[in-house]
């Protein structure tokens, strides 16, 4: 499916600007495809074999948190990866890996459990991510949620959810659309936190917060959330293989300026494509000084 962030400007509301070039090897863009649906699923296991233990807690930040499961996940993750592309850049949240997805050559992006607040709680609703990166641009991507029992992929065909085509919801009437507020704001930004609620729930019918951007991305891109957003500058680990899946399903990833979103932007804004003018709109209520 072409990504409709790089349609021509005949498709209303569509930025016209072309995607930069990525690899042009079908044969080597399928491999990547293949290896980061491995990983993901390995780094997912891992993780689910701990979920709803007596696994300790520690803290990284004022409300960040980290487990021996995200550090075993992810070790499990590259391990997988270097399998078959031993010389790969690496780019993930845990230990000592890179933080920054490079411009040019080959790269992984993963997160091995996106939503730990969550994990933590014995909630469901957490995955692991895996994003095959080629000249800064995504060119595949595996979500594996387990304890929902879901596998999002995406490749050069398209989008699959458990291996069946999915797409963007099509409505077009905010009355009957849904969107999630995504990404944490910390506590001295509270009244950005609001002001992302308010701009949801005064247009749009309904508002949800899943707390996992790796499981909310893919919500949009099979059609059960006409959107999310975020003024904040997000982690790399939290949303390139969520936004590769949304694009393949033919629905549109911008910043706050709407223009296309890359994995170094400020705000995320994410839709059916149809709403997103909309949805921009109500990213741009939330006041920010990041």
């Amino acid at each position: 499916m072409t990504d409709p962030d790089e349609s021509d400007a005949d498709a209303a509301g569509r930025d016209a600007e072309a995607a930069p070039p990525v690899a042009d090897r079908a044969d080597d863009v399928a491999e990547r495809a293949a290896v980061a649906r491995r990983a993901a699923e390995a780094g997912a296991a891992v993780a689910r074999e701990s979920f709803r233990s007596d696994i300790a807690v520690e803290t990284k930040g004022e409300d960040d948190v980290v487990t021996e499961a995200d550090r075993a996940a992810q070790r499990t993750v590259i391990e997988s990866i270097r399998e078959s592309f031993p010389d790969d850049a690496v780019v993930g949240e845990e230990e000592d890996e890179r933080k920054t997805v490079p411009e040019a050559g080959a790269a992984w992006v993963i997160d091995p459990i996106d939503g730990t607040n969550n994990y933590v709680r014995d909630i469901r609703v957490w995955a692991t991510a895996v994003a095959a990166v080629v000249d800064g641009e995504p060119v595949a991507a595996a979500i594996v949620a387990p304890a929902l029992g879901d596998t999002y992929t995406a490749d050069a065909t398209g989008a699959y959810r458990n291996d069946e085509p999915i797409s963007v919801s099509d409505t077009a009437d905010p009355r009957r659309a849904t969107v999630d507020p995504t990404i944490w704001w910390d506590y001295d930004a509270r009244d950005e936190y609001a002001a992302a609620c308010e701009a949801i729930v005064t247009r749009f019918s309904d508002m949800r917060r899943f707390g996992a951007a790796q499981v909310v991305l893919p919500t949009v891109a099979a059609g059960g959330l006409e959107g999310t957003l975020t003024n904040l500058r997000a982690n790399p680990w939290d949303t390139v293989a969520g936004v590769f899946v949304i694009r393949q399903a033919g629905g549109r990833v911008t910043d706050l300026e709407g223009d296309r979103w890359r994995h170094d932007s400020t705000g995320l804004v994410a839709s059916n494509g149809t709403l997103h003018d909309e949805v921009l709109a109500a990213a741009n209520e939330i006041e920010s000084d990041s």
